[in-house]
């Protein structure tokens, strides 16, 4: 029996009913927190939903109302590194990562762990760096999905004005000479600094006031700024997707849902990975910034309309019902 894990909840963002949260074991001997949600009635299956960098359990709380609310039975996950799992770093604010394949593993893990409580068919979920491990995870031979629908996922890093390989080159090189642990440059160690103004992830200022009073409540699920060993692991699981014929591979449905106004991954490379995937799809929400699944409300309906085509099409509402 699995020890249970703790719950942020406040008024304006209760835990959501028929849930609870326990720690289990990764792949490495982590102690890491995940969170199991069921509807009321039969589940037409389950979704494991796998969050972006920095993002809690808590933060999902309305994505899992959203999940439940269709039918499906809910798994959410804190990531190695961020919420209440495991931190690489004895300053708990550093966002730090030593490669991909921890993080597989974990992921591995975390279904082999809840696989006998979470009824078939599976949807995988992921937004941003959660959405890159799925597919890297679908890459690599994870089978146990019937489809798969991703946010904004981390495909590609926008950079801005400096030269990708430059900058790949530059977090190689600084992740490899001691400074692995070290910030960034411009990252703010400080994530209770951040302001809407200043954090355009979202155009929605009361969503994003909610994570901001569930960080609040509970300082240990914050997370700062990026470190260079994240920063190379970024890159580096980009890379292997971009060049790996792995991806064409995918035999399930894949819906990357992109954000038409993204400052943080670059859309050409969803576009480009949905096209080598089988029953791959690509479709852009025009005016949505990166953090889709807490944009405004019109803006989140068209996420939530391509998920349920990509699902309907896989387990159909009248066959879940009957």
């Amino acid at each position: 029996m699995m020890e249970q894990a703790p719950l942020v909840s406040i008024p304006e963002a209760p835990v959501p009913d028929h849930g609870t949260a326990e720690w289990f074991v990764g792949a490495d001997g982590a102690t890491l927190r995940a969170a199991c949600f069921f509807p009321p009635g039969k589940p037409r299956g389950s979704v494991i939903v796998s969050p972006g960098r920095s993002e809690p359990i808590e933060k999902y709380y309305e994505v899992v109302q959203d999940l439940l609310a269709r039918g499906f039975a809910v798994l959410v996950h804190d990531w190695r590194g961020q919420g209440l799992s495991v931190r690489a770093l004895p300053d708990r604010l550093k966002g730090h990562a030593k490669g991909f394949k921890p993080f597989l593993s974990d992921y591995t893990a975390l279904l082999d762990t809840f696989e006998d409580r979470l009824p078939k068919p599976w949807i995988a979920v992921g937004h941003s760096m959660g959405g890159c491990l799925t597919t890297l995870a679908l890459a690599r031979g994870e089978a146990r999905f019937s489809a798969c629908v991703l946010s904004a996922p981390m495909l590609g890093l926008d950079t801005g004005r400096r030269p990708p390989r430059a900058s790949r080159a530059l977090a190689w090189i600084m992740a490899r000479a001691g400074f692995a642990g070290d910030y960034t440059p411009g990252e703010i160690s400080d994530p209770f600094a951040d302001t809407f103004a200043t954090d355009a992830l979202t155009h929605d200022e009361a969503r994003y006031a909610r994570y901001r009073s569930q960080l609040l409540a509970n300082r240990d699920i914050a997370l700062g700024g990026a470190t260079w060993g994240w920063v190379d692991f970024a890159f580096s699981a980009c890379a292997w997707l971009r060049r790996s014929p792995s991806v064409e591979a995918i035999s399930i449905p894949v819906t990357i849902v992109a954000a038409g106004e993204d400052t943080r991954v670059l859309n050409a490379d969803l576009r480009s990975i949905a096209r080598r995937i089988p029953q791959g799809r690509y479709l852009e929400i025009e005016g949505a910034f990166h953090e889709v699944l807490i944009e405004v409300d019109a803006l989140r309906a068209q996420f939530w309309a391509a998920f349920d085509e990509t699902v309907d099409a896989v387990v159909p509402v009248s066959e879940a019902a009957s």
